[in-house]
């Protein structure tokens, strides 16, 4: 038997499996040992079906010895957000009066990374409602960051990034509408794809009784490598049941694969949300190393959209789509709250309110002005392959837990600013539907894990995860946090 490597891709695990180097049953019980050993400082993973993984584990051996193989995962223990239904596991979403929902089915896309051969063993912990950069909620508590415990892993799917960073699981899936699968991969230093909307479909991954998919909300793995989101994107692609009678999926393989192929805008910075120079300069080391290797790159060329509008409509269109979670007495009060404002607030909590209460029609003509910047993104990337550029305003920032999240500050270059600000890097790909890729670029000078975004043409979301496997293989990715053994 090989040498279990914890901290292994999910495809090398699968490889040293079909290769009969090592069995399904002792890496999921290498994993369980981690997760017993860290977790409790961590509290990424918050439920786990230990037995059931065994059962699992065993059958899939089971085919092993007989040389069936499940697919292209089999035998990986995974991991999975909170939010995804699971047979027999709790789905609450942090929502206290949903401490006992335990799912009596799974989400489409848990079925279809079973079917690519995974042993899903656990869920990671989730903010309530998946609304926060941080996770933490009050029947789990709160999750820690490996790197530093008293800061955050991110959001939302802290838990998920959290498990993967600290070598607990071997893949995970987790959700994004701003910037919840990007956000955590970037503050824990791993991988993260947030695909194009309408990719993966999302049933399954919903409150209690919610059918219709939330406009701009996706579903999407989290790595240790690149080739692993790739895998998994496949693995979890494609319409449900009721499209999938006659529409197929085919993403586009990637046409270029060397970074001298590439030509490349890069956008380090923004008016609206200040980068912390200490990201800065590693995003910009990392650029510099992508020119150096032939790529064609442009501090200048941008789509032919207003930024600033382009921001302001997504946070309108993301407070629309989050408040179907809302109750009808909360939006009337908000309603006479957004009815009050002065025609020229432009503040974040301005935005919620009109977003949260706005009438169909409105959104209707929102909806049109986000396809003509669908269009002006799709010009740019007649000339430009991809986009590079920051995931959120820094690296992670200690715990705060107080007051409500739009109200809430980090430090970024010494000053205090809004937490809220740094939803321009969500909302840059997510309000048109664009594929988003994160690759670790490297450790700030405070010795801090820094993802950079990789954004790219719809339905072009192999090109963007490739883009990140060059990252990779040029210039390292995923480093293992110091005090987690290997």
């Amino acid at each position: 038997m090989t040498e279990f490597n914890p901290f292994a891709g999910a495809f090398q695990i699968a490889a040293d499996i079909r290769a009969k180097k090592i069995t399904a049953r002792d890496t999921l019980e290498a994993y369980l040992e981690r997760v017993e050993r860290y977790n409790p400082d961590l509290n990424a993973i918050i439920f786990s079906d230990p037995e059931g993984a065994r059962r699992r584990a065993d059958d899939l051996d089971t085919m092993a010895a007989r040389d069936e193989w499940a697919g292209p995962l089999h035998g990986v223990p995974m991991t999975i957000k909170e939010s995804y239904n699971i047979t027999g596991m709790p789905t609450t979403w942090g929502v206290p009066s949903l401490k006992d929902n335990y799912s009596d089915s799974n989400a489409l896309s848990v079925d279809r990374l079973n079917a690519a051969g995974v042993n899903l063993f656990g869920k990671t912990n989730v903010p309530l409602l998946l609304s926060d950069w941080q996770s933490f909620n009050d029947i789990y508590g709160v999750t820690n960051h490996p790197w530093d415990l008293a800061l955050s892993p991110g959001g939302s799917s802290g838990g998920s990034a959290a498990a993967l960073a600290a070598g607990m699981s071997g893949l995970d899936a987790g959700s994004d509408i701003g910037a919840s699968i990007r956000n955590p991969a970037h503050f824990c230093g791993i991988f993260g794809h947030k695909p194009s909307y309408g990719v993966i479909s999302p049933r399954g991954h919903a409150m209690p009784g919610a059918l219709t998919y939330a406009d701009i909300s996706v579903v999407g793995p989290l790595a240790r490598t690149a080739k692993d989101l790739a895998i998994a994107l496949d693995a979890m692609a494609g319409p449900d049941e009721i499209d999938g009678v006659g529409w197929r999926l085919e993403l586009p393989r990637p046409k270029k694969t060397r970074l001298s192929d590439f030509k490349i805008g890069v956008m380090l910075s923004e008016p609206g949300s200040t980068v912390d120079r200490e990201m800065t300069d590693v995003l910009q080391a990392l650029v510099d190393k992508i020119a150096q290797a032939g790529a064609t790159i442009s501090d200048s060329a941008r789509p032919d959209i207003d930024l600033y509008r382009a921001h302001e409509l997504y946070v309108l269109l993301l407070r629309a789509a989050t408040s179907s979670r809302m109750k009808p007495a909360d939006i009337e009060a908000q309603q006479s709250k957004a009815t009050a404002l002065d025609a020229s607030d432009d503040s974040y909590y301005a935005r919620m309110l009109r977003g949260n209460t706005m009438g169909h029609s409105q959104w209707l003509q929102l909806n049109n002005e986000r396809a003509h910047l669908r269009q002006r993104w799709a010009e740019y990337f007649e000339d430009y392959d991809l986009l590079l550029c920051p995931v959120g305003a820094s690296a992670a920032q200690p715990h705060d837990h107080e007051g409500e999240r739009w109200e809430r500050m980090v430090t970024v270059n010494n000053e205090r600013v809004l937490t809220t600000d740094q939803l321009f890097w969500a909302g840059i790909s997510g309000v048109v539907y664009l594929p988003a890729s994160v690759a670790p670029a490297g450790l700030t000078r405070s010795g801090l894990p820094v993802g950079i975004q990789i954004i790219g043409p719809y339905l072009h979301d192999h090109t963007c995860i490739e883009f990140a496997r060059l990252i990779e293989e040029n210039f390292g990715g995923f480093v293992p946090p110091p005090g987690y053994d290997s």
